[in-house]
């Protein structure tokens, strides 16, 4: 018991103290919670910040390259069905189909010599010509121009992939911790809105450096060889197709033409940035609150479920929302007139696809975009995570 000093009551004395053991405990608990929020920040740090923008970039690229490889069939069904959509033709697909069926000739096709002796429309439906869907297209593609025509442009897929991701998620990853520290600091409320930011400022950098091999792969999918025994054009090809017809022989206009290069910038930037900002935006919350549920001791099948999961989800989202800006988008880079591909504008183009195709226009090839963007967003941020997740550990075994 504690002794009442002389004069004041004993409630009083016993108040005091009762009061300095509350403050005492209030500190110490907030001495813990200080502890153990810096002790989290410490551990995202050590796992995150102190890896150099080389590891980064190197975790960056295998992910670009894994993904490419694996969702380039969807890609050429996506590219091809918006084509046909803008009205690219697509000649002799029913050569190999349309007679796969017939019981009375099965061994006769749809060759040039049969569509003279019956007749294009008896031999060949108009229908027999377009792509109707996404199996469709990989159906057609495999039977006329062989299994490797599912993998067209992938050169120039995994010539774009590991710069453009490589650029893309080390910036992301700078830009988040950068303003995430900032708005920590000083503005709490804006924290949430911080990977939408860093998405897009990453996004765009990231399109704006590697943007000419994008239009070539593009036109490389969209655009395939009519003439037999020639070799599909690669992506230099592709590119000094694009600026030869533009030429002159004024060195400042040639200078001018070679923005032929970045047609359809505008409309990349369109779906790009959105997409970027609703895919962070979503994924950086689901993969957060799964990370959290498997303590601070996770492993590395535990972030590459988390990441894939989240990766998926964000994906999905975010490609259904920016379909009509990559529909406008393939468009865009398909023109084969240079005066009117400079002139054109993605309002312009999202008008005259709504004029001709209505919502259904505006949702070309929603399905392999879906079907390609939810594992392909998975595949890299998983797989980039797990290899940052490896050299972390690595380089804390040292």
């Amino acid at each position: 018991m504690v002794a009442s000093k002389p004069g004041l009551p004993s409630w009083i004395s016993a108040a005091a103290v009762t009061k300095l053991d509350f403050e005492r405990k209030e500190d110490m608990l907030k001495e813990v919670a200080s502890s153990s929020s810096s002790s989290s920040s410490s551990s995202r740090e050590l796992a995150d910040v102190d890896l150099g923008f080389g590891e980064r970039t190197f975790a960056a690229a295998g992910a670009a390259a894994l993904s490419a490889v694996i969702v380039n069939p969807l890609d050429v069904a996506k590219t091809r069905l918006q084509a046909q959509a803008a009205g690219v033709p697509y000649q002799g697909l029913c050569h190999m189909t349309c007679f796969d069926t017939n019981t009375m000739l099965p061994d006769l096709r749809c060759s040039l010599s049969t569509r003279a002796v019956l007749g294009s429309e008896s031999g060949c439906p108009p229908e027999c010509s377009r792509y109707k869907g996404t199996f469709d297209v990989l159906y057609k593609v495999t039977r006329q121009e062989g299994f490797a025509g599912l993998w067209r442009g992938t050169n120039a897929s995994l010539a774009l992939a590991v710069p453009t991701v490589g650029i893309y998620l080390p910036c992301y990853d700078i830009f988040r911790n950068i303003m995430e520290d900032f708005t920590t600091r000083n503005a709490p409320t804006l924290t949430p809105y911080v990977p939408l930011v860093a998405g897009s400022v990453a996004r765009t950098l990231a399109c704006v450096s590697c943007y000419p091999i994008e239009l070539a792969r593009t036109r490389m999918q969209a655009f395939k060889e009519t003439q037999t025994g020639v070799k599909p054009a690669g992506v230099r090809k592709t590119l000094l197709g694009l600026i030869n017809p533009v030429k002159s022989t004024n060195l400042h206009q040639n200078l001018q033409n070679y923005r032929i290069l970045w047609t359809g910038l505008g409309a990349q930037l369109a779906r790009d940035i959105p997409f970027s900002a609703i895919c962070w935006s979503t994924l950086e919350p689901i993969r957060r609150r799964m990370l959290g549920t498997m303590g601070d001791e996770a492993s590395a099948a535990s972030v590459l479920g988390a990441n894939f999961c989240a990766g998926f989800v964000a994906g999905s989202l975010a490609a259904t929302a920016t379909c009509p800006l990559d529909v406008a988008r393939t468009r865009r880079q398909i023109e084969k007139d240079p005066v009117k591909a400079l002139r054109m504008t993605t309002t312009k183009t999202l008008l005259e696809i709504w004029r001709d195709g209505g919502m259904k226009g505006l949702f070309t090839g929603i399905s392999p975009r879906l079907g390609r963007a939810g594992p392909s967003v998975g595949i890299v941020v998983s797989f980039y995570e797990v290899v940052k997740y490896a050299l972390h550990h690595r380089l804390g075994t040292q």
